[in-house]
């Protein structure tokens, strides 16, 4: 391979995950997660890590499971800005208590604070049904 045609993958690695980690942190701003909330649905352990990705994102690692989690969490974001126009109606939305089958009288964020991408993604596809997507 000549050296016109190389790439630096590890340039693209970091302007995705600061930018990705930024659109999260901005998401969790707007939910009014805490920073325990906003690590499970990372899928994170480490505090540590939790404060250098936030410090440092461009740094981050991330793994398919937080690639496919941060996913999930973008199109939940963006289907609640879809559904309820307003800010407030769309950030709120995840904390009230709702009794779809999925969350049987509790809160969309209590299903996705299980810790399991699954719940993520069952979120998600309430609300693309929601917005008339199956």
């Amino acid at each position: 391979m000549n050296k016109s045609a190389k790439h630096d993958f590890s340039h693209d690695k970091s302007s995705i995950a600061k930018g990705a980690l930024n659109t999260f942190f901005n998401i969790a701003d707007a939910w009014r997660l805490n920073t325990e909330q906003a690590m499970k649905l990372l899928g994170l352990d480490s505090k540590s890590t939790f404060f250098k990705w936030k410090k440092k994102p461009e740094e981050a690692n991330l793994t398919q499971d937080k690639l496919e989690r941060l996913s999930y969490i973008f199109g939940i974001y963006k289907a609640l800005q879809i559904l309820l126009p307003k800010p407030e109606a769309s950030d709120t939305w995840l904390s009230r208590p709702n009794s779809a089958s999925p969350f049987n009288g509790q809160s969309a964020l209590d299903r996705m604070l299980s810790g399991h991408v699954a719940d993520l993604y069952v979120v998600r596809q309430y609300l693309d049904s929601q917005r008339g997507w199956s």
